[in-house]
């Protein structure tokens, strides 16, 4: 749980520090501007030099300014665009082991254990989990594998990843479990 969370934390960690970065550049260019107005009301030779040198930094600023502005944003809309994207593999991986569990009419016991293994649940956790011997557990494993015509967990899980792989290359594709 915590090591899907990192990623996002690190995003936002990465935006609150450009947002600060921002705000720093901004009132240092504010800061660059105000001098500059300030020394070309009262102005002599030798300040002209110094003008055109506090004018470029001030306008690099800016223009650090606005990029970083423009960085923000961008990096906001990708967050979100990924967090969206993550919503909806969440969503499909959700239906297609829906229809797959009808299509093998598997009971509730079955959903249940049949979850439990494409999570990666080992069989005496699930039995501890479910308050049932490791041989049920087994047995129902058993009976998923021939309902879904598999061999075992790595055919399982590889039923539902070819399903999603074909489906993500092909939007059409429909649902039809392999036997």
């Amino acid at each position: 749980m915590i090591s899907r969370l990192l990623p996002v934390l690190t995003q936002e960690r990465r935006a609150a520090t450009l947002a600060v970065i921002i705000l720093f550049q901004s009132l240092c260019a504010l800061f660059f501007i105000g001098d500059v107005i300030i020394d070309l009301q009262g102005g002599d030779g030798r300040v002209e030099l110094h003008l055109a040198i506090e004018a470029a930094v001030a306008v690099a600023l800016v223009a650090g300014v606005i990029f970083l502005m423009v960085e923000l944003r961008i990096m906001l809309q990708r967050v979100a665009s990924m967090e969206t994207g993550l919503r909806a593999a969440r969503g499909e991986m959700a239906a297609l082991v829906d229809h797959f569990f009808d299509q093998w009419a598997l009971t509730p016991s079955e959903r249940d254990v049949a979850l439990m293994i494409l999570k990666g649940v080992e069989n005496e956790t699930i039995a501890e989990m479910r308050g049932t011997a490791p041989g049920t557990v087994r047995a129902q494993s058993a009976k998923i594998y021939a309902k879904a015509g598999v061999d075992g967990r790595a055919q399982l899980l590889s039923v539902f990843l070819e399903e999603l792989f074909a489906q993500g290359m092909d939007t059409g594709a429909s649902m039809s479990p392999s036997p």
